[in-house]
């Protein structure tokens, strides 16, 4: 059983991924696919909207003889995935106290 993904959900998992490196579109995908099934032409409109919001910037750069665009979380978003990650524990713990009973697991 998979629980679906809402897009604020899904806009912490593409910072928190940025936050440990920059990388590209595909490189990314990848890791955030290994927790909720996500295809290319469903991050990208993400990381534009991401980028319009000033949480990420975007780089070229080449490779094999073409650019690879890469993209890096500011320091906006870094501000957003900390607000993200708050939200998340008090969403995890209330949601455990319903399923587990008591303070979780």
């Amino acid at each position: 059983m998979t629980f679906q993904l809402g897009s604020a959900l899904l806009d912490a998992c593409v910072l928190a991924v940025l936050d440990r490196e920059d990388t590209y579109g595909y490189v990314l995908t990848q890791s955030v696919k290994q927790v909720v099934e996500i295809s290319e032409s469903t991050l990208y409109p993400v990381l534009r909207r991401l980028q319009k919001d000033d949480m990420l910037s975007t780089y070229d750069q080449p490779y094999s003889g073409r650019l690879r665009r890469y993209y890096a979380i500011t320091p906006g978003g870094r501000e957003k995935l900390s607000e993200y990650r708050g939200a998340w524990r008090a969403y995890r713990e209330s949601v455990e106290k319903i399923l587990f009973g008591g303070n979780g697991i």
